[in-house]
């Protein structure tokens, strides 16, 4: 696999090797031991989750004020712009976004780490999406970033990919700025 790291050294593009011809193609989705030689780190996953959302879903920027989750995630159909905002108060890089485009046809993977903010927003007519985490979904511990604080100003490129609006949850709307949180 080819591991890069983004504009925040600690979020990484991971990229499988894949396999493909004329029948389609084969890759090795997640490996253990090749994900913690590849990044450096020691996480293990306890949870896998999967997502389905159409065209212009927004979903996010979620993180977790206690268990905070590492996120492995990737698309198996369609497309997302994704995003992670560092929210560790003593980095250097808080308060900064990263945006990777992920899909189907890519087979690329971001890993978020704890103490990020993660979230997506639909890009293709709908979206699987698939995500790995270090620690239990925790509701109780579940907060939102606003995904248009214009103190993170991320540019989630909407009228790139034709969206006028992104669709969101009521826990989503009612997300609080950076310096709320």
């Amino acid at each position: 696999m080819k591991v890069t790291p983004t504009s925040i050294p600690e979020v990484l593009i991971i990229e499988p090797k894949v396999f493909g011809d004329a029948r389609g193609f084969f890759y090795e989705s997640f490996n253990q031991k090749a994900f913690n030689d590849a990044t450096g780190t020691d996480h293990q996953f306890v949870q896998d989750n999967h997502s389905r959302s159409v065209k212009g879903v927004m979903r996010g920027l979620h993180y977790q004020v206690q268990q905070a989750q590492g996120k492995l995630v990737r698309v198996a159909r369609g497309a997302v712009f994704d995003v992670a905002v560092d929210i560790r108060k003593s980095s250097p890089t808080f308060g900064q976004w990263v945006g990777v485009e992920l899909s189907e046809d890519n087979h690329r993977q971001l890993w978020v780490p704890p103490g990020f903010a993660h979230g997506f927003v639909v890009t293709s007519e709908s979206a699987d999406f698939l995500y790995k985490t270090t620690d239990y979904y925790a509701p109780q511990h579940e907060r939102s970033l606003l995904w248009n604080d214009s103190s993170i100003a991320i540019d989630w490129r909407l009228a790139h990919y034709g969206i006028d609006a992104p669709q969101l949850s009521v826990k989503d709307i009612q997300g609080k700025s950076l310096n709320q949180a």
